[in-house]
């Protein structure tokens, strides 16, 4: 194993990325443990030019802001690029990934070690969901959204999250 320098990388800060869009309670379960295990926490929400996502980066931003105001020490930025690029600029060692069941772990596996040949120093925590969100993802709320099952929408997405989702996705189906 090869030794290298003392690092100015923090191992008590954490990177958990993702496009977020929006947000679910999948998500804010890793938020909240993974606020626990270290003393700060960015929420860094990727802006992938190739995707049309449902909300701005400043609307998903102001939502991920409103759902985690509970942990302080918790912060939301957006980053454009690598994620392994944005975790090493905001001087931290650790970056969180949520990951539900076997769907995610050839994907998350495969981005971990690209990203361990990147950058050596910057080790990936993974969290299982917990059971209840293991099947919780973005395009599931968005298509229970647009059936307009908003007391369907409380098992999968924050309360603060539901009117706008609503909204947006009407907006849309009127064109």
């Amino acid at each position: 194993m090869t030794s290298h320098a003392a690092s100015a990388l923090s191992p008590t800060k954490a990177v958990y990325t993702g496009s977020f869009d929006p947000i679910t309670l999948g998500h804010l379960n890793i938020i909240q443990r993974s606020a626990l295990l270290y003393d700060h926490l960015v929420i860094g929400i990727g802006v992938n030019t190739e995707k049309s996502p449902l909300f701005s980066v400043e609307e998903r931003i102001g939502l991920i802001q409103h759902v985690a105001r509970p942990w302080k020490h918790v912060e939301v930025l957006s980053f454009d690029g690598l994620a392994v690029d944005f975790v090493r600029k905001l001087g931290a060692r650790v970056m969180v990934r949520g990951v539900r069941p076997l769907t995610d772990i050839a994907g998350e596996f495969t981005m971990m070690m690209a990203n361990r040949q990147l950058d050596p120093e910057i080790e990936t925590v993974f969290l299982m969901a917990d059971e209840e969100y293991a099947h919780v993802s973005s395009s599931l709320i968005k298509q229970i959204a647009v059936l307009g099952h908003g007391r369907a929408l409380e098992r999968f997405v924050p309360p603060e999250v539901i009117p706008p989702l609503l909204e947006r996705v009407r907006a849309l189906a009127q064109g």
